[in-house]
């Protein structure tokens, strides 16, 4: 079988068998589901706390890290610029973004949200989220994040999930 151009042939993911405590992302539904959780999220850019919240909800879906929202309310005042310009989701709808600023340091389109998500989507309407990789740090009860491969998703790796995870190269095709 022959592989189309800009997507090379990849093998088929094997998915890691989580131990105690862990999730794998490929027992994430597809379509993908909106969770409500209490972990406490602390984002830092720019040497300055930015955000910090026990009140965020995941996205979760097949092959992906959780996208964690956090609300509008959690940011420092100032510190998300919207900016122009949208992405779609066939799932969540049309996206906005924004620049965050912090302490000198300005993280280009690092943040979105969906001011008018689809239906089962609605939790995302006063949330934000953010690419881990594009912020100074992004802890999840006190762990540090490892942000999700690639520079489209904005998964957020801790040591509960397991993978393999989309995002890195030759992982187009899952």
């Amino acid at each position: 079988m022959a592989s189309l151009p800009g997507f090379p042939r990849s093998k088929r993911p094997q998915r890691i068998k989580p131990g105690p405590g862990q999730e794998s992302v490929w027992d994430y539904p597809r379509p993908p589901r909106v969770e409500a959780r209490s972990e406490r999220i602390v984002v830092r850019l720019g040497g300055r706390v930015i955000a910090d919240t026990v009140d965020s909800v995941r996205v979760l879906e097949t092959s992906h890290p959780p996208v964690y929202y956090l609300p509008f309310a959690a940011f420092v005042p100032g510190v998300l610029v919207p900016v122009d310009g949208g992405t779609f989701c066939e799932y969540k709808g049309m996206a906005g973004y924004f620049d965050v600023a912090a302490g000198g340091v300005v993280a280009s389109r690092a943040g979105w949200t969906y001011p008018e998500p689809t239906r089962g989507f609605e939790a995302l309407r006063t949330r934000v989220a953010l690419y881990p990789g594009r912020m100074e740090s992004c802890e999840v009860d006190g762990e540090q994040v490892t942000p999700q491969d690639g520079n489209f998703y904005g998964g957020w790796i801790t040591r509960k999930i397991v993978g393999p995870f989309k995002g890195g190269p030759d992982t187009a095709g899952w």
